[in-house]
């Protein structure tokens, strides 16, 4: 059973209800000690005196603010205490706004609150009740460890969920603090209605549950490969970046993908179910058929097998020549595994290394 870290109440106007805060999410990051290299010795670090090089007891240690260069304010740890807001413990819910209007920049992080008492569980699910069905968020605000917190109470299921927000103070202006951002006249016309279309095909319902930290899995492979002498293996680059040039043939390539199955994100036990029907909307789109045209004949397994040869057939000068989109078409309809990975030149040695086998198998 967890432990609350901050006890006190939740008040909106008279109403009052003691509540617990508690935890929602854990940590699950691999962690390392620091060593001496060559050696099993722990590296540990220590408080010293900067002066004096000696080490420093806890207890000694008091907070200073600097005013001007070695000059300092002297902060004892209870006299923050005796100057912080809402010492009654009090979470006092003084607006409630739509829950869609907090941008997401401002949310920090997420605790649950929980009733402390079967007694308080009515006015408790009375407040989640009343969230829930306005899609509305207490602001709030209070102390906990010295700090004040601006906070955002909602609603989810039987809970009711604590986000600790920024202050506005310290969002930052993207306007004045990146470098680069488009100008308005970017993304219009057909590369947007493709685009649009990609995002169409590739959509799901939300499911956290498919998606899985994959470096924390490498780095507990890392760590087991080591242990045990095996020979580590190391990651693929990253692509390259889209020519924009080559962006409509790009987004057609990754489009007929999606619609086929291959580009989705689906778990491989979904993908199977819809790759057939996919595969053929994804061949009568690239035949160009429609209402007024009569679709084409399917081709046989036997006729895709020749046409997937042909194509991969090209010689590397020949494959030099297509686009990095054409290349990953061609990749996909071979299976060539990785290939989402592969940068352009990766591409082309790998559709023809695969011309060669398949030259070899065919002779």
């Amino acid at each position: 059973m967890a432990r609350a870290i901050w006890t006190g109440v939740i008040t909106f106007g008279l109403v009052t209800v003691p509540v617990g805060l508690y935890t929602a999410t854990e940590d699950h990051t691999v962690h390392f000690h620091q060593l001496q290299r060559g050696t099993s010795d722990r590296v540990r670090n220590k408080r010293v005196n900067e002066r004096t090089g000696d080490e420093v007891d806890t207890s000694d240690i008091v907070k200073g603010y600097e005013l001007d260069e070695g000059q300092y304010v002297v902060v004892e740890p209870d006299e923050l205490d005796d100057i912080a807001p809402g010492r009654s413990q009090t979470l006092d819910i003084t607006d409630f706004v739509a829950l869609d209007a907090i941008e997401p920049v401002y949310f920090d992080r997420t605790y649950y609150i929980a009733p402390r008492g079967k007694e308080y569980t009515e006015v408790y699910e009375l407040l989640r009740a009343a969230l829930a069905q306005s899609n509305k968020a207490g602001i709030a605000t209070f102390v906990m460890r010295n700090k004040q917190y601006l906070t955002a109470l909602r609603a989810e299921d039987r809970v009711l969920v604590l986000q600790t927000l920024h202050w506005a103070d310290e969002v930052r202006d993207p306007s004045q603090e990146l470098p680069e951002l488009p100008s308005g006249r970017a993304g219009r016309g057909k590369q947007l209605d493709m685009a649009l279309q990609l995002v169409d095909a590739l959509s799901s319902d939300w499911d956290p549950a498919r998606y899985h930290d994959t470096y924390q899995e490498k780095v507990r492979e890392l760590v087991r490969a080591k242990a045990e002498g095996q020979e580590i293996v190391a990651a693929e680059e990253p692509p390259e970046a889209t020519n924009v040039i080559d962006l409509m043939k790009v987004l057609e390539g990754s489009l007929q993908a999606a619609r086929s199955g291959r580009g989705g994100k689906e778990p491989a036990g979904e993908r199977k179910e819809k790759t057939g029907p996919r595969k053929a909307a994804a061949r009568s789109s690239a035949a160009g058929t429609s209402a007024k045209t009569p679709a084409r004949k399917a081709p046989t397994k036997k006729a895709g097998a020749a046409r997937a040869r042909s194509r991969g057939a090209g010689g590397k000068a020949e494959l030099q020549k297509l686009s990095k989109a054409e290349l990953y078409q061609r990749a996909t309809e071979q299976d060539l595994p990785g290939r989402s990975k592969m940068s352009r030149e990766e591409l082309v040695d790998a559709l023809a290394r695969s011309g060669r086998r398949r030259k070899k198998t065919a002779a």
